[in-house]
């Protein structure tokens, strides 16, 4: 598998998939940038990917500050040009076990996070990856992208329109040399995954979904879905007359602890 030339940059990676992922492209002559809204937890996976033999950089940072994130990845990506950032910090929210609704100030906040904070972390970073035509891009959305589910409307909006910009900016980028990844895991372990309650089919070990999209974002791969079951059965939704369509996918009910 190929490495990256220059720096890394993860977001979310106080903890989880983001975490995971910093540890595994953690090597001797790695600069990695971490961020997070968990200072504890970004010092945690800084002594992890540290004592791997990389360079560490962090910085406590809410995704939804632009202007402090873009700041901080353009202050990286001078020292240390970006060869591969990943949007991975994300938040959920959904029907409480009580059967009430989100609100909509909580599908708000996701897409905030989810959609804005992705375009707010490698937006400042285009113009340099386009001129320099090398770099990779990874956005981490969300098998939700593919079929809006009714327990969760704000958290697939905000994983619909981050699928739909990474299609629009991958096609912008073709032929430069620099590349994006659309990255679609359905269910693994972690605090999101914790406060699901219904059924999570197919679902992997956190460390598994890492292994799967470090190996996608190494080869250079334009998209990283899985379970393919689980994928395939929700893009064939489209293919269902409407009324039937929104029957089926009643049937993935699901509630989210607060």
């Amino acid at each position: 598998m190929s490495g990256f030339v220059g720096g890394v940059i993860v977001s979310g990676a106080s903890r989880g998939l983001g975490a995971a992922l910093a540890r595994r492209f953690a090597a001797p002559g790695v600069t990695l940038g971490l961020l997070a809204r968990g200072e504890a937890g970004l010092h945690e996976t800084a002594a992890a990917c540290a004592a791997r033999g990389a360079t560490v950089r962090i910085a406590a940072v809410d995704v939804r500050d632009a202007e402090e994130v873009a700041r901080t990845v353009l202050k990286w990506d001078a020292a240390v040009p970006t060869g591969l950032v990943v949007a991975n910090a994300g938040i959920a929210a959904g029907r409480r076990p009580d059967g009430s609704a989100e609100t909509a100030a909580e599908a708000a906040s996701q897409v905030s996070v989810n959609l804005l904070g992705a375009i707010h972390l490698v937006g400042p970073l285009l113009p340099a990856i386009h001129a320099r035509g090398a770099g990779r891009i990874g956005l981490v959305t969300s098998l939700a992208a593919f079929r809006g589910l009714p327990d969760s409307p704000g958290y697939s909006a905000s994983k619909a329109g981050l699928w739909a910009w990474g299609e629009a900016i991958r096609a912008d980028l073709a032929g430069t040399g620099a590349g994006v990844t659309l990255i679609a895991p359905g269910f693994f372990d972690s605090a999101m995954g914790d406060a699901w309650v219904g059924a999570r089919p197919f679902s992997l070990s956190t460390e598994e979904a890492a292994a799967r999209i470090e190996r996608a974002l190494r080869a250079g791969r334009a998209s990283c879905v899985f379970p393919l079951p689980l994928a395939a059965g929700l893009r064939a939704l489209a293919l269902l007359p409407t009324p039937l369509a929104d029957r089926a996918v009643r049937l993935l009910r699901f509630r989210i602890r607060p």
